[in-house]
């Protein structure tokens, strides 16, 4: 089973007034042309869907214009999204019963149920081959806000942690917990997130200082037993492990990612395991130039 990872889309976003509809719109093309002809099985997004937590009906349509032809060209594909920071989780979520008539799963906010528990329905999502079989267990965890956390139900762990701290790894462990135990052998189990973590490389100029972000840098072991885990976040593409890692965004979002190498990652499961198989690199579609190429 392949499945592509990718993050931190902003479609909306502008650069010193310059709107990038062209460039998102050239990505998304490029994208799915590489889920064809990688006959990619999941697409996982992590967050950052757009730029602002009130998108332009243009951005709308440029996004659920290409969910059309995910589902219409490709409609074997898992798609499973997660909100981010610049994300409304409520307008992410406003489509869901319809878009989960269409098995495609956006979560922009973690749910609970009338016993205040989690809606774990909704927050881990099978991972299906061709066949309909399940190969893997994905645990959808949008951007969490301190309301998602519970904090005076929170117990911590370590001497001194931060209590939101705490209280994100608390709800990690209940979700990959649950997962780990729905999953038969041979189905891996990844997880996704919307965070800055401690040594994460920051681009200044253009990331938010968020919670579970660069206040409170979370730390690597909140994902304990995920054998793979897909951020979104930070822009340039990094990995924090073997097994940790953030795409980066497609696009340079500011003059200071101009450099970096932006790309989505394949990763291939098999046996029970998932490794890292390819990094595909995103086509520059607007070149991105400084004059004079260093500030004097």
């Amino acid at each position: 089973m392949r499945v592509l990872h990718t993050a931190d889309w902003h479609i909306g976003h502008h650069l010193h007034g310059h709107d990038r509809s062209v460039e998102h719109g050239c990505f998304l093309e490029w994208l799915l042309q590489l889920l064809h002809e990688r006959q990619i099985d999941a697409l996982l997004v992590a967050g950052d869907i757009f730029d602002s937590a009130n998108p332009s009906a243009a951005s709308w349509q440029l996004f659920y214009r290409f969910l059309a032809r995910l589902r219409s060209e490709l409609p074997h594909l898992n798609v499973v999204i997660t909100g981010g920071n610049h994300d409304s989780p409520s307008k992410l979520d406003a489509p869901h019963e319809l878009l989960k008539a269409f098995e495609l799963h956006m979560i922009g906010a973690v749910e609970r149920t009338a016993q205040g528990e989690l809606d774990m329905e909704r927050l881990l999502v099978p991972l299906k081959d061709r066949q309909g079989a399940v190969q893997a267990w994905c645990a959808a965890v949008p951007y969490l806000r301190s309301a998602d956390l519970r904090l005076d139900q929170v117990e911590i762990d370590a001497e001194g942690e931060d209590r939101l701290v705490a209280g994100v790894r608390q709800l990690y462990r209940a979700v990959i917990d649950e997962a780990l135990a729905r999953r038969q052998p041979g189905q891996p189990v990844l997880a996704m997130g919307h965070a800055y973590l401690r040594q994460g490389q920051l681009s200044e100029l253009s990331e938010r200082k968020i919670l579970g972000g660069n206040l409170h840098a979370l730390p690597v072991d909140i994902f304990t037993g995920a054998d793979y885990v897909a951020l979104g976040h930070l822009h340039l593409a990094q990995a924090l492990a073997p097994t940790i890692h953030y795409s980066g965004s497609p696009l340079p979002l500011s003059m200071a990612e101009a450099g970096y190498c932006h790309q989505v990652l394949e990763l291939e499961l098999a046996n029970g395991e998932v490794a890292l198989s390819a990094r595909h690199r995103v086509p520059r579609a607007v070149p991105l130039l400084r004059v004079p190429e260093q500030a004097a």
